[in-house]
């Protein structure tokens, strides 16, 4: 065990440096040392410098070079790999540092759907604003229903709030279920189906309709709704993720679409959507806060969860 220590020591543990890392990271990310030289504002010669003295402690060659530019080998992979977590923790570190220095402050980047981010997250992030005015949040587009999870995985993000369509196979990721979200035909409140009590969705399949792209992760499940009902999925009128789009063109009275039950509540009330009087039969999604395991959240960000917990404590059937 000494020897092994002793070898750290000398040959990786005073010469393995932050730097280096960093310089290895953006040289993999421009493809290129000049570009990278230019985007660190360095030299050329001092960046090649540093990555020889990084595959000299490694005794690895971490850059393959070719006309085209250089490639990461695996061996830089691996290192890359395990450097994003060093220097996540840092800078987590840096905001641990700044909360202790200046209470109720600090940074959140949320990542989230085009559907949440139109009302839920700007409500929680309205009581935290209130609350903790001190504390800045970063939203960014992110789609949570393939749960693929990039952008936290990557750590572009400290959280990401989403819809759970399929289970969560994978052990890295926590997933703290905020609320069960429902789905409805819906329509504007000058459409002429705004006022029927009773109605059947066969009524409305040659209607024109507003639905999300062929490929989202919502569709079979409306797809397999609308076969319930004995029904293929209906022609679309407009293909668009835009609730914008979808709520302007629903105000007319002309078109009818499919929202959840967050949404209404949170963005659609001043667009007087209306809710139509048809069982989709599609179970209730689970809308949850999705975090890393293993990696300490920062003071900001758990308050941030806590506002989330306290916005959706009411929520219960739409009237």
């Amino acid at each position: 065990m000494a020897t092994a220590f002793k070898d750290w020591e000398n040959r990786i543990g005073r010469r393995l440096k932050l730097r280096d890392l960093h310089i290895l990271s953006a040289v993999v990310q421009w493809g290129s040392m000049a570009k990278a030289a230019k985007h660190l504002s360095m030299t050329q010669p001092a960046v090649s410098d540093a990555i020889a003295n990084l595959e000299d402690a490694l005794r690895v060659r971490l850059l393959d070079r070719s006309s085209k530019g250089v490639e990461p080998t695996i061996y830089a992979n691996a290192l890359l790999k395990r450097g994003l977590v060093v220097f996540d923790e840092l800078r987590q570190g840096i905001r641990d540092i700044e909360f202790l220095a200046h209470p109720k402050a600090g940074e959140v980047r949320v990542g989230c759907p085009e559907s949440l981010a139109a009302g839920l997250v700007p409500s929680i992030i309205d009581r935290l604003s209130r609350r903790y005015p001190r504390v800045d949040v970063h939203v960014v587009h992110a789609e949570t229903g393939t749960l693929e999870l990039r952008e936290l995985r990557e750590r572009n993000v400290d959280l990401m709030v989403g819809r759970i369509l399929r289970p969560l196979l994978d052990d890295d990721i926590d997933a703290e279920v905020l609320f069960e979200d429902r789905r409805f035909v819906v329509a504007g409140a000058r459409s002429r189906w705004a006022g029927r009590r009773k109605l059947a969705l066969a009524e409305l399949a040659h209607e024109p309709w507003i639905l999300d792209p062929p490929n989202a992760a919502a569709i079979p499940l409306i797809t397999t709704a609308f076969r319930a009902h004995g029904l293929e999925l209906p022609r679309r009128n407009v293909t668009s993720f835009s609730l914008h789009v979808r709520s302007y063109l629903l105000a007319t009275g002309r078109f009818l679409a499919i929202m959840q039950d967050s949404t209404l509540r949170f963005y659609a009330k001043p667009w007087s959507i209306k809710v139509l009087p048809i069982d989709l039969r599609i179970p209730p999604q689970q809308v949850a806060i999705f975090t890393l395991k293993n990696r300490t959240l920062s003071p900001a960000v758990k308050l941030f969860i806590e506002c989330a917990r306290q916005i959706v404590r009411p929520l219960g059937k739409i009237k």
